[in-house]
């Protein structure tokens, strides 16, 4: 077994080769939260007849991609910035607001902390609580709001507890930033695989709060990691003039481009997505909840955390057995707030969560 201190990301699959002789392309990675079907059958096509677009550089602008975007997401245009994957927009976002106190909800996705410390910020965490469900209790939270906080991080839903704040809630926490002065920094690269995406999407709250950002991409949802293609969404266009300022030309290239004016229009693939996610999904949230060896908690993205009520069964125990039949889950106990007691995984194709059910339900 691996010792303690190695974790693994979604995409470290080259070490799980290295440690465990396993090749990486038998491997089916519960970690990576990536969408099971694959890049889409019209994507595909498109990209390979339009090969050539690669011979031009794109429009500086963005123009075309970003109203496919804007389309896709209820919003004006100019309300749109493209980047290279939502990393790039985080880290220039960090960079103009320089916040020197931000508060992240937790336990959540380290990105956020690595760019504030890097440009000169400190990190408060405000835990959700396992006795709520990691569910936010927003009257509490908002008490803990202070004018020494410059900027707020809530993933939504949040990774990994695929626990969710609705809009109602948001706007609660808007206010509340709005008297303390805090901008609000919003990742909602899970909200698309929600059933209850209405009740949670932000967007529309950008038309009444000059202090939030939506960060959003295509990684996930797409299933297209490789192809950094992000965007964010905001109504302050001084923010948006700012990043734009500051972002380098051409960060997006121009198949990420064709990419981008293909999938946010590809009505099918979307339905099937959200079809295929929120079935498997209900079906794996049943098995788990009637194991006694288990606490799952309710699912938002295409994601649950698990605990492990087993005396003597620790997360990596459990990834150990999944990784030896070639499924990468995650251990969690590298999460801030979170133990060795949990772990996480993503929702695949019916046959490979048939296959993670058997691993993982099967008292050994």
């Amino acid at each position: 077994m691996i010792k303690h201190k190695d974790h693994f990301h979604g995409s470290d699959l080259e070490k799980i080769e290295e440690i465990y002789g396993i090749k990486k392309e038998e491997i089916v990675s519960f970690s990576a939260n990536v969408n099971p079907l694959g890049v889409s059958p019209l994507l595909r096509t498109t990209l390979a007849d339009k090969i050539d677009a690669i011979t031009t550089y794109p429009d500086r602008e963005y123009t075309s991609l970003r109203k496919c975007i804007a389309a896709y997401c209820g919003t004006d245009h100019e309300n749109v910035i493209v980047g290279n994957g939502s990393t790039e927009l985080i880290s220039l976002f960090i960079q103009i607001e320089h916040p020197k106190k931000a508060m992240i909800i937790g336990p959540t996705y380290s990105e956020y902390e690595r760019e504030i410390s890097l440009g000169g910020g400190t990190t408060l965490y405000y835990p959700l609580r396992e006795k709520d469900d990691f569910r936010l209790d927003v009257n509490d939270f908002i008490s803990h709001l202070n004018e020494n906080i410059d900027l707020l991080v809530i993933c939504n839903p949040n990774n990994p507890t695929s626990s969710c704040i609705t809009s109602a809630d948001m706007r609660h926490i808007l206010d509340a930033c709005k008297e303390y002065d805090i901008y609000v920094m919003v990742d909602e690269t899970y909200v698309e695989f929600a059933e209850n995406m209405e009740e949670i999407d932000s967007v529309p709250l950008t038309n009444y709060y000059n202090n939030i950002v939506i960060l959003r991409g295509t990684s996930k949802f797409f299933a297209a990691p490789g192809l950094r293609l992000g965007y964010a969404i905001t109504g302050n266009r001084d923010l948006i003039k700012a990043i734009n300022t500051r972002k380098n030309p051409w960060t997006i290239n121009s198949l990420a481009v064709v990419a981008g004016e293909t999938m946010f229009s590809d009505t099918a693939y979307i339905k099937e997505t959200k079809e295929l996610i929120t079935r498997e999904r209900a079906r794996m949230y049943q098995a788990f909840s009637e194991s006694p060896d288990y606490k799952v908690y309710k699912p938002s993205g295409n994601f649950m955390l698990v605990r492990i009520l087993r005396d003597g069964l620790a997360s990596q125990d459990l990834f150990d057995r999944a990784i030896r039949e070639k499924m990468m889950i995650r251990d969690c106990s590298t999460f801030p707030f979170l133990d060795n007691k949990y772990i996480r995984f993503c929702i695949m194709n019916p046959e490979d969560n048939d296959r993670l059910l058997h691993c993982l339900l099967n008292n050994e």
